[in-house]
């Protein structure tokens, strides 16, 4: 990161910072999309497994993965304040907390993955596709963990570039593992959808010793000394992570997790529109990697300028990420439109799973507008470390606006399953409007702040 002066600057950095990162959350979802793929390939048994999966650990990883997500604007405000010499303990401590969540996620997913897979009403095959792809992804819980606050790391410093060099290195081994342990090939036997989370954990652990190695060996990294010795895990230290962390990865686990709670509660339905339902989410949220990019690039620019105390600046990248997200939401939404038949027929070619799929997909155009929106204005406010009041709306506008009207009106209407889908369009864009009102207040309230302060 480095200052900039027009707006010229801005776009240009704010690109710089940006592509890296889309292409790196491509990568990382394409992952998950090879998975959900791979698995259809096998039938909808396999794929109707993935998804309760998927459904039970995406929210877990990713609400985590938010917790340490906030070694990004801490270490990006101290960059921009130019006080790096503290950015050493500070990420040390970020792995020490890593390894400590990872240890407790993989505990308590151990003894509650048979309950929770048992208390569900689904067919017997589909249950043990489900219970054991859990296991497996769970080796691999402490590396991405990680892999993920290291790559928050790299990131803070601007060096983006980097973590696009780690996922594009590990993504067609992932590949080549999904196609091995799914289909059963070098001898071994065809594991279905288990495979897909064995393959899953391989390329987690690849993914952890690649950025652990980097973060050692190679400049800027290697000048902050991060592994050259080690401290002991600081309570105080965690908690200070933990302050910014845990609204982050709330905020992420109540969006993600409305998604996979509307996935449990299609397993009321039949197999089909469980796989329909999981191959239309998939591919919508392989779609939202793009506004979910600008949002990580807005929590850099953000939280630098705002560490250097320029206020307009850090305005100026909100609107910029902003208006990006927009334009993105059209294109997206045209993709959706236009290729709905392909793109249903990439998961399953059951006549039934396909045209099922692509009714969720026209859902899926008017929800990714609300997401395209809210996702560039949390990153933005992430950037100020504004994260409690974002919790709060997070939990109203998905979990009690969101998910109650999609209920209601799956059980109540005509709507049945795609009822679920548009309480989510309300859930989210119920979000994105408090979001955008509350980033509003926040400038206008920091620039008097400083104004008063210079003045």
């Amino acid at each position: 990161m480095y200052e900039t002066s027009t707006l010229k600057q801005k776009i240009k950095l704010f690109i710089y910072i940006l592509i890296p990162i889309l292409i790196t959350q491509l990568s990382m979802y394409a992952m998950n999309f090879f998975d959900t793929v791979m698995s259809g390939k096998t039938g909808a048994v396999e794929l109707a497994g993935v998804a309760i999966g998927s459904s039970l650990w995406v929210p877990i990883s990713t609400g985590i993965n938010g917790i340490l997500m906030a070694i990004s604007p801490i270490v990006a405000q101290m960059i921009g304040a130019k006080d790096e010499k503290n950015i050493t303990e500070t990420v040390r401590q970020g792995i020490s907390l890593a390894i400590g969540l990872g240890i407790v996620v993989s505990i308590i997913g151990f003894l509650l993955i048979d309950p929770i897979v048992q208390s569900m009403d689904l067919e017997a095959h589909v249950a043990y596709v489900a219970k054991y792809y859990l296991l497996a992804i769970g080796i691999g819980i402490i590396p991405l963990f990680i892999f993920n606050l290291l790559r928050c790391y790299i990131d803070a410093l601007g060096q983006t570039r980097i973590s696009m060099f780690i996922i594009l290195l590990s993504l067609p081994l992932n590949f080549m593992f999904n196609y091995i342990f799914i289909f059963g090939k070098l001898g071994l036997p065809a594991y279905g959808g288990i495979g897909a989370g064995i393959a899953s954990a391989l390329t987690y652990w690849i993914c952890c010793v690649i950025s652990i190695w980097i973060v050692h060996r190679i400049k800027p990294f290697a000048n902050h000394n991060i592994f050259k010795t080690w401290s002991r895990p600081s309570l105080l230290a965690w908690w200070e992570q933990l302050k910014v962390g845990v609204p982050i990865g709330f905020s992420i686990f109540f969006e993600v997790s409305i998604f996979s709670a509307v996935t449990l509660f299609m397993s009321s339905y039949n197999t089909y529109t469980i796989a329909a339902h999981q191959a239309a989410i998939n591919f919508a949220s392989f779609l939202y990697m793009v506004p979910l990019s600008i949002a990580t690039a807005l929590t850099i620019a953000v939280g630098y300028e705002v560490g250097a105390k320029r206020i307009k600046d850090a305005r100026t990248y909100s609107y910029m990420g902003i208006t990006s997200g927009i334009i993105i939401a059209f294109v997206a939404g045209l993709i959706l439109y236009i290729f709905d038949d392909p793109v249903a027929k990439l998961y399953n070619t059951n006549p039934a799973v396909v045209e099922l799929t692509k009714n969720f997909l026209y859902y899926a155009i008017f929800f990714q507008f609300a997401d395209a929106f809210g996702a560039p204005l949390q990153g933005a406010l992430r950037g100020y470390k504004d994260v409690n009041i974002t919790f709060w709306m997070s939990l109203v506008s998905y979990w009690l606006i969101g998910l109650p009207s999609g209920w209601l009106l799956a059980n109540y209407t005509n709507l049945n399953a795609y009822g679920y889908w548009l309480g989510l369009i309300i859930g989210l864009s119920a979000g994105a409007i408090t979001l955008f009102g509350r980033i509003q207040f926040l400038q206008r309230k920091l620039l008097k702040k400083y104004a008063a302060e210079n003045g």
